[in-house]
């Protein structure tokens, strides 16, 4: 399968995508051109982005700030909401220490964070 190599042309499939997302839909026939073309260049712009411009996950500190504004949570009440002691909870919100494996635990049960941002794997 054919890939991206450059930055050029990265953009111009990027641009082709545009150009080609107006005219295709999802009712239209898996047998269409322009779908076909579209299927295949966002799998090698995917596969080009997944390479070169790589999204690494939160750091467990952001997703407690981006859990707390979306959630409207004080630390106070996140810090009662996982049974610790508010202090406690601001170290581990202003990244100087991390938390213990059971609270760890707790913070991906009862406020949805993944594991893997908890434990930061």
């Amino acid at each position: 399968m054919a890939k991206i190599q450059t930055e050029a042309a990265y953009r111009a499939a990027m641009k082709r995508i545009d150009e080609l997302l107006p005219i295709t839909g999802d009712e239209w026939p898996s047998d269409d051109p322009n779908m076909n073309e579209l299927v295949l260049l966002s799998d090698l712009v995917e596969e080009y982005e997944k390479e070169h411009c790589p999204i690494e996950p939160p750091s467990l500190v952001d997703a407690l700030r981006q859990k707390m504004f979306e959630e409207k949570l004080s630390q106070s009440a996140t810090a009662e909401l996982l049974g610790i002691s508010a202090p406690h909870f601001s170290e581990i919100v202003r990244g100087k220490t991390e938390p213990s494996l059971p609270l760890a635990r707790k913070i991906s049960r009862k406020l949805g964070i993944p594991a893997e941002v908890v434990l930061g794997v």
